[in-house]
C-alpha cells in the first residue's frame, strides 16, 4: 500500500468501468454456504501448515468483492472500479469441484494459510459451473472510522500528548509544547481540503483554484497570523496518519511548533480515488 505525506509551511514556517457479474441465482445459496463453511473453520483452532492457529473473526460477504471468475486485471483496480478500497487483497480460485462441499475440501487443503489470514475482514464469492473464485480483503479505511467527531477528538488528542513531552523532528529538537485548542473555522477548512483531494482524486497543499491553505483559511473567517498545514493519504485511521507525520521532519515541525495554538482537522474517503482517504490538519496561531 502507497502511504503519502507532505508538510506545508505558509508565512513564517513556509515548509473500463467495472461490473461484477452476477452470480446465477442457482449458485447464490452456495456461495452463501461456502462462506458460511470458511467462517466456521476460522471460528475453532485449526492446524495449517504444520502449525495451529487460533480463532479469528467471521468474514463479511460483500458483493463488491464478487469479481468474475478468471478475472485477469489488477486486484485493486478491479475492485476499486467496483467500489471497494483495499489495504490488503487477494484472490485464490479452485477447479473441477461441482458443489460446496468438494470446494471447501480443496480450499482447506490447499489454501488453509489463505482462508486463516487475520489480516482480511471481507470476502467475495463468485462460481462458474466447477469453478470456484473467493477474494479476501480488509478495507483501507478502518471500520471504526465512521463517527468524524470522534475522529476530531482522536486527533487532537494525539498532536496533544505528541506535544506534551520533547521531541526530536529530524535532526531538529523541540521541547513539550502547551496543548493545542480545537478551532471550529480550522476544522472547517481541513475538511474541505480533504474532501477537494478526495472527490477531486489529488494530493497537494495547493488546490486546483490555486488556493493555499491560508487563503482556505481566511475563507472560513479565521484571521490568525500563522497557518500551517500539513496533510497525508493512504493512512487508514488517525493513529497512522499521525504516526506518519511524527515520522517526517517537516510534519512532526508543524506539530510541535510553540508558536501555534489552535488546530483544526478532518479527512474524507473517496473509494475511486487513487489512494481512497485524505487527511489534513491545519493549525493556527491568532
Amino acid at each position: 500500500m502507497r502511504l503519502t505525506v507532505r508538510s506545508s509551511r505558509f508565512v513564517s514556517l513556509c515548509l473500463i468501468p467495472l461490473l461484477p457479474l452476477l452470480a446465477h441465482p442457482a449458485y447464490a445459496e452456495g456461495e452463501r454456504q461456502l462462506v458460511q463453511a470458511i467462517n466456521g473453520y476460522r471460528a475453532h483452532p485449526q492446524r495449517c501448515e504444520g502449525r495451529t492457529a487460533s480463532a479469528m473473526t467471521p468474514l463479511a460477504l460483500k458483493s463488491s468483492l464478487a469479481l468474475p471468475v478468471g478475472y485477469d486485471g489488477g486486484l485493486r483496480d478491479g475492485l476499486k472500479a467496483a467500489g471497494y478500497q483495499a489495504a490488503t487483497v487477494q484472490a485464490i480460485q479452485v477447479a473441477g469441484a461441482r458443489d460446496v462441499e468438494a470446494a471447501f475440501a480443496m480450499l482447506k487443503s490447499d489454501y488453509c494459510d489463505a482462508l486463516l489470514d487475520t489480516q482480511a475482514t471481507d470476502i467475495g464469492v463468485t462460481r462458474a459451473g466447477s469453478r470456484w473464485q473467493m477474494v479476501l480483503a480488509r478495507p483501507l479505511v478502518d471500520a471504526h472510522l465512521t463517527d468524524r467527531r470522534t475522529a476530531d477528538k482522536t486527533l487532537l488528542a494525539q498532536v496533544n500528548a505528541a506535544r506534551a513531552k520533547p521531541r526530536m523532528c529530524g535532526y531538529r529538537r523541540f521541547a513539550a509544547a502547551r496543548p493545542l485548542t480545537w478551532n471550529n473555522a480550522l476544522g472547517l477548512a481541513a475538511q474541505g481540503h480533504s474532501r477537494a483531494m478526495a472527490y477531486g482524486n489529488y494530493f497537494a497543499h495547493q488546490d486546483p483554484e490555486g488556493d493555499s491553505p491560508a487563503d482556505r483559511a481566511r475563507a472560513v473567517g479565521y484571521r490568525g497570523r500563522q497557518i500551517g498545514e500539513n496533510i497525508a493519504a493512504g493512512q487508514g485511521s488517525p493513529s497512522q496518519a499521525m504516526q506518519g507525520w511524527l515520522a517526517s521532519p517537516g510534519h512532526c515541525a508543524n506539530l510541535m511548533n510553540p508558536m501555534f495554538t489552535q488546530v483544526g482537522a478532518a479527512y474524507a474517503t473517496d473509494s475511486r480515488s487513487d489512494l481512497g482517504i485524505y487527511w489534513t490538519m491545519l493549525f493556527g496561531a491568532p
